[in-house]
């Protein structure tokens, strides 16, 4: 079988459960509650000065931090499961040469990612932009600022799919891929922090900051280099782990 027709036959199982739904309906919600925020939250001082310039409202739909945590949560359970399911003896069975399989795997899912990142940032902007007229203040973001969000949303939940099924296809039961994802992207960040003060500007956090364009602790190239990193030491460690250990 042809890598492409492999990575086709993943997105098509992603797409063919429940699963992406649920991830569709968590975004759904979040930005239905930044809607809710921008109606009626205040500032301690009783103004809305979270959305009174166009960098504040960039700040407020900045969706990249939490596209890559939500595919993150994605990509461990998609990966897992096959797992903990055996659903992926057959794919073994089909191509023998596991990398390529669990390769096809991690791009599908960086894929089902992006799309999770590119969807919940364009749900944010519009719960936004419907919002505002509740207020004294309009949309003021640019469509370059716009066009930097989405890319940097798509661009960070790919990554943080990426990190979560480096780490399903090492732990391999849902539940403790899951638990093994916060305390890396959740948990450990912090910790690294507190222990080596210079660490701060290379967490996913601060790195998808910069990517969106609200902050500016490292270069742009420098935050995507990073990202990128961040995905790829959890997916050779999986191929690498998949490729020697027994599947059942």
């Amino acid at each position: 079988m042809t890598w492409l027709r492999l990575v086709r036959a993943e997105l098509r199982k992603l797409t063919t459960t429940k699963m992406p739904w649920a991830f569709l309906a968590v975004l759904v919600t979040i930005s239905g509650v930044t809607a809710f925020a921008v109606i009626f939250g205040t500032d301690a001082d009783g103004s809305k000065g979270f959305i009174s310039t166009a960098a504040d409202q960039k700040s407020l739909t900045a969706f990249a931090y939490n596209g890559l945590i939500i595919a993150a949560l994605f990509g461990a359970i998609a990966v897992a499961r096959e797992y903990g399911h055996d659903t992926v003896v057959p794919t073994f069975l089909i191509e023998p040469r596991r990398h390529r399989a669990v390769l096809a795997q991690f791009v599908a899912v960086m894929l089902a990612g992006g799309f999770l990142g590119f969807v919940g940032t364009a749900l944010t902007m519009v719960a936004v932009a419907i919002a505002l007229p509740a207020t004294e203040y309009n949309f003021m973001m640019s469509v370059g600022d716009i066009m930097q969000l989405l890319a940097a949303s798509s661009f960070a939940a790919a990554t943080g799919a990426v990190i979560g099924a480096g780490i399903g296809t090492l732990v391999r039961n849902t539940g403790g891929a899951v638990a093994a994802l916060v305390v890396v992207l959740l948990i450990a960040p912090p910790l690294a922090v507190q222990l080596v003060s210079e660490a701060i500007s290379w967490v996913p956090g601060a790195l998808a900051n910069v990517v969106s364009g609200v902050a500016d602790d490292v270069g742009m190239a420098a935050a995507l280099t990073a990202m990128a990193a961040w995905a790829a030491v959890p997916a050779i460690i999986g191929v690498f782990v998949a490729e020697r250990r027994d599947v059942v």
